[in-house]
């Protein structure tokens, strides 16, 4: 099946609301801990090495990152939180631009969570979880590292975390296990993020 995600290219960084791109077509969001291999996923979902560090610059962990992949479709790399180096103030303004965004975006079509398997479902994993189910957005969790752990480790771990959040956030949020390493569940998580951009039609007008 080909990858519909392969032509994703960056388009710009925003550090406020006033930088953000027109607010239409489809946007899929990806957030997770600045360890949890966030990066690495975005990489292995496009298919390229090199993807999520175009827009590596001084700066870039207090912006939205946008990649194109088709007209009006877009990946959007939120920043790694856990960054207590940070100025209080500044990430006060990252709370409120963030929150701005998820509250107001109508092209936000769904979220994904990158969390290391072996440290799940922390609290801003469940905060940005309920940024989306606040919004009836669907969310997608994606339990990087998979291939750090057996395949009796990886079931535990990701039956207790689908639990979880089944109690707290209903059927809006799923959940599977993923390495970019050893591309456990690639094929998965891309056609939750295809499917949300509605990726097959964009690419059949392009025909």
């Amino acid at each position: 099946m080909p990858n519909l995600l392969a032509n994703a290219q960056y388009l710009l960084a925003a550090h406020n609301r006033q930088q953000l791109p027109v607010d239409d077509g489809w946007e899929v969001a990806f957030a997770g801990r600045s360890n949890a291999g966030k990066s690495s996923a975005l990489n292995a979902l496009v298919g390229r090495n090199a993807l999520a560090r175009v827009s590596r610059t001084p700066g870039r962990t207090q912006q939205l990152v946008f990649f194109q992949v088709w007209p009006q479709r877009c990946l959007v790399d939120l920043p790694g939180y856990g960054y207590a180096k940070v100025p209080q103030a500044l990430q006060a303004h990252w709370q409120a631009f963030v929150d701005g965004y998820f509250r107001s975006r109508t092209a936000l079509r769904g979220l994904v969570v990158v969390m290391d398997i072996r440290h799940p479902l922390k609290e801003y994993d469940r905060q940005m979880l309920g940024y989306a189910t606040a919004r009836g957005l669907p969310a997608h969790v994606l339990l990087t590292k998979a291939d750090k752990l057996g395949r009796g480790a990886q079931m535990n771990a990701l039956q207790a975390v689908r639990k979880q959040m089944l109690e707290a956030f209903g059927d809006q949020a799923s959940v599977q296990a993923f390495s970019g390493e050893s591309r456990l569940g690639v094929e998965e998580a891309r056609a939750v993020v295809s499917g949300w951009l509605e990726l097959d039609a964009a690419a059949d007008r392009q025909d």
